[in-house]
């Protein structure tokens, strides 16, 4: 499977991505305000890859004036129900619609992985103006809670995959490499309560499962939920995550 049919399969998915990913804490973005050097409120934001507009609604909130940009026909759809007054235009991080100096501040929420760093690194310095802000961003997993790294091995085991890590798809370093950008990096550590059910659709919106369709995705699940029963017997899962956050200056 390819990395572009695993970036295109949540477009059959948008509606369950949206209403089952968790979003980000407030302190996430306090981060990226501090690394940046300049407040969200006022700025040019242009958020890549916005998919359903998960962060781009946590940017409105914030006063950033917003173009989102995505790819995907169904995450375009989903995001203009959330998001009707935002605009969006189609395009990805490799070849941005977006013209020079024009953004204070370009984010990837979850989405940089999918773009290749060589070209989409020198996209957004021409993009930026002088002095912004290239933010990118990944909910994690958390494996240093202990029942959070045995579902993942679970989930690698279940699709021959040690290394899998929901979210990223590896490392956050392992994206930047080709990149040639001098990022600083953060973590953020944060949690959710959501109900068993939420947690194993949040699962199910990865593409991971995505791709290895319906029957594989519906036997994990099953099988996960008899394992959650015994971890959370209330029904309630916490979820624990580490945002990995990078942010280069222009």
């Amino acid at each position: 499977m390819t990395t572009t049919s695993r970036a295109h399969s949540f477009n059959a998915a948008a509606a369950a991505y949206a209403a089952n990913r968790p979003s980000y804490p407030p302190a996430l973005l306090d981060a990226v305000e501090e690394l940046a050097g300049r407040p969200l409120a006022g700025a040019r934001v242009a958020d890549i890859g916005a998919g359903t507009g998960i962060a781009t609604a946590l940017l409105q909130e914030r006063g950033a004036r917003i173009v989102a940009v995505e790819p995907g026909d169904g995450m375009t759809e989903q995001f203009r129900r959330t998001l009707p007054r935002v605009p969006v235009v189609r395009g990805d991080g490799n070849s941005l619609p977006l013209a020079d100096a024009s953004a204070d501040f370009i984010t990837y929420a979850q989405s940089w992985h999918w773009t290749d760093p060589a070209r989409s690194a020198p996209e957004a310095m021409r993009v930026l103006r002088p002095g912004g802000a290239l933010a990118l961003w990944w909910n994690v997993s958390d494996q240093e809670v202990e029942w959070v790294a045995e579902q993942q091995a679970r989930i690698g085991s279940f699709f021959g995959g040690s290394d899998i890590v929901l979210g990223a798809h590896g490392t956050a370093q392992r994206t930047l490499e080709t990149g040639g950008l001098d990022f600083t990096d953060r973590t953020v550590h944060w949690t959710r309560e959501v109900s068993t059910d939420t947690h194993l659709a949040n699962l199910a919106s990865h593409s991971v499962f995505l791709v290895a369709g319906e029957e594989a995705t519906a036997e994990f699940v099953a099988q996960e939920r008899a394992v959650l029963a015994d971890v959370f017997p209330q029904g309630v899962v916490r979820e624990a995550y580490a945002v990995d956050l990078c942010v280069a200056i222009r």
